[in-house]
């Protein structure tokens, strides 16, 4: 049996945004450790992922423009570099002005920083399918991908805090700089295939508005009408978002509340409750890697078996309350969750063309990150007024909901793993 390869740009693809999420983690929890010394106000500190989410979401709206103007690969170099720079100004800055620093500037450098940082999924997601050169390779692909962000999250913000620690914030913010250095020039030797390279065509699923193709309408639309036109996108647009409402149940908040009031322990039992949960995601992850083979052009039924599997082990980790079953459930998990996201993942990028895919792609991280500011409000209502188990039961129920959306599109979903990657 012939091994799956992937080409050399993408290793370097995978590597700058391995060293990407790293520098993230570690200036995340920096500048929170900061702003919280600096103020005291817990409410000041959760600013830093507000403004975040808040210019990532404005950042993919706006991606188009620059979508239809510029390679992938550049966008990526332009948005590691101008990261690399910005953070350099903040942490220049921090290091001379110290604990006179104004609030207003740092805020506003995150906010500029993370609105370069929106691109960076919706590009590394696009480019993935044209650096890769079979159906079982983008799956190898999306996987490897999807491992190292597990990896990063789970071995970044444990160890993030020792570094603080170790070597105080300053020194921190020096290291996030040479990580920032390193994703860009990872993201220079880069090198997307001449088909990307072409301007967008016209899509094929229906007319465009009367408006010029290439006017800012037109081109800020566009991801958005194929979305509404192309069932199968749809479905897997709403599949996400629904996905996305339910797993912020898994933010820290909600598992620590859940660990002392359904569990009745403190936070060290919180610790392996996350710990087995980001372990079985980064152990699903390498099954998925190891049995693309097997799970080949069938993408809808490991998708639904994915999210199906999740959803219950969700409601039984919701009604259990012994410690050691929770913690075998939250393990288990992880298996089913990187096997829904990698095969849906994977769906969308057989779903559209190669040129259309990055504005998809943008307005699919648009809807995410709306969802999870929404998910955040109204999941914290919802513990509070109904509580934390019922809380997760509802989650599970969401998870099953997005299975009868699955299946309900199962013809077009079927259609998209029927055919060919597109632009191979």
């Amino acid at each position: 049996m012939n091994k799956i390869r992937l080409s050399k740009s993408f290793y370097y693809l995978w590597g700058t945004q391995s060293a990407a999420n790293a520098a993230d983690v570690l200036y995340i929890m920096a500048l929170t450790v900061l702003v919280l010394d600096h103020t005291g106000s817990l409410i000041s500190a959760t600013l830093v992922p507000l403004f975040r989410s808040l210019s990532q979401m404005i950042s993919g709206l706006l991606a188009p423009l620059l979508i239809e103007r510029f390679k992938l690969s550049r966008l990526l170099l332009l948005s590691q570099s101008g990261q690399f720079v910005f953070f350099a100004v903040m942490a220049a800055y921090l290091g001379i002005q110290g604990g006179n620093a104004s609030l207003f500037i740092v805020f506003l450098l995150i906010f500029a920083m993370s609105f370069l940082d929106g691109w960076t999924v919706p590009a590394r997601n696009a480019l993935v399918p044209r650096l890769t050169a079979s159906r079982e390779g983008l799956l190898r692909a999306n996987g490897l991908l999807s491992v190292s962000d597990q990896v990063v999250q789970f071995a970044g913000w444990g160890l993030s805090g020792l570094i603080i620690i170790w070597i105080g914030t300053s020194s921190t913010l020096l290291l996030t700089a040479v990580i920032y250095a390193l994703a860009a020039l990872f993201t220079l030797q880069i090198r997307e295939p001449e088909a990307g390279n072409t301007a967008p065509e016209p899509s094929a699923t229906g007319s465009e508005s009367n408006l010029p193709r290439n006017s800012g309408w037109s081109v800020l639309s566009e991801g958005w009408k194929i979305i509404w036109r192309t069932p199968a996108l749809r479905a897997l647009t709403a599949i996400d978002a629904i996905d996305m409402l339910g797993g912020s149940v898994w933010v820290g908040a909600f598992t620590l509340i859940f660990v002392q009031q359904a569990l009745g322990q403190g936070e060290e039992w919180w610790g392996f409750i996350n710990a087995a949960y980001f372990a079985g995601t980064i152990g699903g992850g390498l099954l998925v890697i190891s049995a693309v083979r097997r799970i080949g052009s069938r993408l809808l039924r490991f998708m639904l078996i994915g999210m199906a599997g999740y959803g219950l082990l969700t409601f039984l980790y919701a009604v259990n309350t012994n410690l050691i079953l929770a913690l075998v459930l939250v393990l288990l998990m992880g298996p089913f969750a990187e096997l829904s996201i990698v095969t849906r993942r994977t769906l969308v990028q057989h779903s559209v063309n190669s040129e259309q895919l990055p504005k998809v792609l943008s307005a699919q991280a648009t809807v995410l990150h709306l969802f999870f500011c929404i998910s955040l409000l109204g999941m914290a209502w919802a513990a509070e007024t109904f509580g934390i188990v019922r809380l997760y039961v509802f989650a599970a129920c969401l998870t099953c909901f997005a299975v009868a959306v699955g299946i309900v599109y199962a013809k077009s979903l079927l259609k998209v793993e029927d055919t060919e990657l597109p632009g191979h």
